[in-house]
């Protein structure tokens, strides 16, 4: 009795231990966000982020080698969280140009949090481009550099079958994703989230905008 105890009561430390220090990670990506996003990446310490969650300079490299690894997760995440959403909302339709409207309105549904990190995410994310000595480090950026093309293929396919269906016009698709995608993360370099123009202002302008981009006309035919 005492020995199964004993190993339950290890277990649920055990389990207890790793969901605190879960939690405490993403304390700190959160932290690092909010820094990163506002401030800068260059321009914040890692001490700073340390002082933000409460926690000791020495503790945080329990969780990252080092800032740039954290930013590396940071990356991927979005990137891939990204991914997912765009994966979701084309399961939804069945109709090309409806599914490109459903994507440029979710490019504005946000969180500040969401804000900054696409502020992170369009600042910083020509650092997948280099290499990293730290194997945490690395992997953490092959990851992300990995979901970037990841995405932009899946919005090459997407328009490639959206022209197949006649809902834009035929050109190439992977020109295509980058001018939308591009005209999309160029909002990140100015944009705030404490700032008087609000996301809803912003969606209206800017879907219009990548809409025409892709050929599509911003206007929904009359209901029968």
């Amino acid at each position: 009795m005492s020995s199964n105890q004993d190993v339950n009561g290890g277990r649920t430390r055990t389990t207890r231990r790793s969901r605190d220090e879960g939690v405490r990670r993403a304390e700190i990506l959160d932290a690092a966000i909010a820094r990163f996003g506002r401030d800068g990446y260059e321009n914040t310490k890692w001490a700073e982020i340390a002082d933000d969650v409460g926690i000791g300079p020495t503790a945080l490299y329990h969780y990252f080698d080092s800032k740039q690894h954290c930013l590396y997760v940071i990356l991927d995440e979005a990137l891939g969280e990204l991914h997912e959403r765009f994966d979701a909302i084309t399961a939804e339709h069945a109709d090309a140009g409806e599914v490109l409207r459903a994507l440029c309105a979710d490019c504005f549904e946000l969180s500040e949090r969401e804000v900054l990190r696409n502020r992170v995410l369009v600042a910083e994310q020509v650092l997948l481009s280099g290499t990293s000595s730290s194997q945490r480090e690395e992997q953490a950026r092959l990851a992300g550099r990995e979901k970037t093309r990841g995405l932009e293929l899946a919005w090459a396919r997407f328009l490639a079958d959206a022209m197949s269906q006649g809902a834009i016009p035929e050109r190439d698709p992977r020109m295509l994703a980058r001018a939308i995608l591009g005209l999309y993360n160029s909002i990140w370099h100015w944009y705030r989230p404490d700032q008087t123009l609000l996301l809803p202002t912003l969606s209206e302008f800017f879907t219009a905008r990548m809409l025409a981009v892709a050929g599509m006309s911003t206007d929904r035919a009359p209901a029968a």
